[in-house]
């Protein structure tokens, strides 16, 4: 497949490490003139006579200058991650270094590589598949042990193989169906309608399933927006520094002491939640920084995926709790109550509030309950376990296409209970099959392919 795209002959050329001093820095190198590129300027060994998956040490020249002593990693094709010839030149962490010997590569006809380029030969070379690809790029950007391991679930094939299993199915009964067409003469069916709608049925719900992992898919990649909101002194910013264990905020008695949000990222069991401590919100102020500061406290928690009301139990009661309630309802947003200040008076508290059993009471100063909060927290973001064994949707294009799915099995549904046709069936069986292609890269296009890969780091 890689010959039939233009410019994929070439042999090319990155830094596979980050950019920098360090120990050493990795230089791939991947095509077909790789071994004889490099073997010009190793004079210690021919490479070419070399077995794959060996490594040489020697000095790499250029000109009749040392260049600098090296570590050549050597990968004959396909045995390699691009399914090309590739070498992995480790030399001293020097920019300097590795500059001259990327100059010195290229000045003998190799090009530099593109974002993403080495993956994506490994896609078009069928060492991957579109998913797997995508999930490497996935697996570099991991912040967090939940999105590693999703990541490294699609990236082994997990996601894959769960498309595998739809897609031969699918195209066992189409291949069917199709056969029936060649014989309409005769009136025939070649096609079990009983086991197709079973079978529909079953790729429906696996299909809801993967749909439906989006959301916290989306919450293992990306985090979860937290705005923590209260009137002025509620003790917003000191429960922020609590969360973090550092005075990250600026605390003080003076109401109004946050006059612009402020915007950390807190790891708890795996999730990233990005908290916001914004301005208190109050009625009415006279301070015009006071009130820009309000301003984007309201934006914030519009724009959260989950709000932390904090009050101060000694100076709310239930009446006007149960109106910032209703308020939350009316605007659809998902939030989580929190009454600080309880410092020893826990018993009086829930009494006080006891309309509301969902309430967290904390003493943010005196880090009281805040193990309970952060529980809470997860409990709000992923609704249950996170089971990273399992196939997570985490891709918006993935999403995309399994949606569509969705609707094009709800037509094949639709076409078997009202009995259609054969060849109306087959054409909707076909677009099955084509969102699920779409998916893994069995159908695509070359601008789809330099879009995707696109995001890819140089190198990789």
């Amino acid at each position: 497949m890689l010959g039939q795209l233009s410019g994929w002959d070439d042999t090319i050329v990155a830094l596979a490490t980050p950019p920098g001093v360090g120990a050493i820095g990795v230089i791939r190198v991947s095509g077909k003139h790789s071994f004889d590129v490099i073997n010009e300027m190793f004079p210690s060994k021919d490479l070419n006579k070399q077995a794959s998956h060996t490594i040489q040490v020697g000095f790499l020249h250029d000109e009749g200058q040392i260049l600098d002593e090296v570590v050549l990693s050597l990968f004959k094709n396909p045995r390699s991650y691009t399914g090309e010839d590739v070498i992995e030149i480790s030399c001293h962490g020097s920019p300097f270094i590795q500059e001259n010997i990327i100059r010195a590569i290229t000045a003998k006809g190799v090009r530099m590589a593109k974002p993403g380029e080495f993956t994506q030969r490994a896609f078009l070379n069928g060492k991957l598949d579109l998913t797997q690809a995508e999930a490497v790029a996935d697996l570099i950007a991991s912040n967090t042990e939940a999105s590693r391991k999703t990541a490294l679930h699609s990236m082994r094939g997990g996601f894959s193989s769960d498309l595998h299993q739809l897609r031969e199915q699918l195209i066992k009964f189409s291949a069917m169906i199709e056969l029936e067409l060649d014989f309409s003469q005769e009136d025939v069916e070649f096609a079990d309608r009983a086991a197709l709608n079973g079978l529909i049925s079953q790729l429906s719900l696996s299909t809801n399933q993967l749909v439906s992992s989006f959301q916290l898919g989306n919450v293992i990649k990306n985090g979860v927006q937290v705005a923590i909101i209260g009137k002025p002194n509620a003790g917003k910013s000191t429960l922020l520094n609590t969360l973090l264990n550092e005075n990250r905020a600026i605390v003080s008695e003076i109401a109004g002491t946050t006059r612009d949000t402020i915007e950390e990222i807190l790891n708890i069991k795996g999730v990233l939640f990005r908290l916001i401590d914004t301005a208190g919100i109050r009625e009415h102020t006279n301070d015009s920084i006071e009130s820009i500061g309000m301003e984007k406290s309201y934006e914030k928690m519009r724009a959260a995926n989950v709000v932390m009301y904090l009050f101060d139990v000694n100076e709310i009661d239930a009446q006007i709790l149960q109106t910032v309630v209703d308020g939350f309802v009316k605007e659809n947003i998902q939030y989580i109550l929190i009454g600080n200040k309880v410092d020893g008076k826990e018993l009086i508290v829930q009494q006080k509030f006891a309309s509301f059993p969902d309430i967290v009471f904390i003493s943010a100063k005196e880090h009281t309950n805040i193990d309970q909060l952060k529980n809470e927290l997860v409990a709000k973001a992923i609704h249950g376990d996170i089971n990273v064994e399992s196939t997570i949707i985490t891709n918006t294009r993935h999403f995309d296409a399994l949606q569509k799915l969705s609707h094009a099995l709800a037509d094949v549904q639709h076409g078997l209970d009202e009995k259609v046709p054969g060849d109306l069936l087959a054409l909707d069986i076909r677009q099955c099959l084509h969102y699920l292609g779409t998916i893994t890269g069995q159908i695509t296009n070359e601008d789809q392919l330099d879009f995707i890969f696109s995001k890819f780091c140089i190198g990789k």
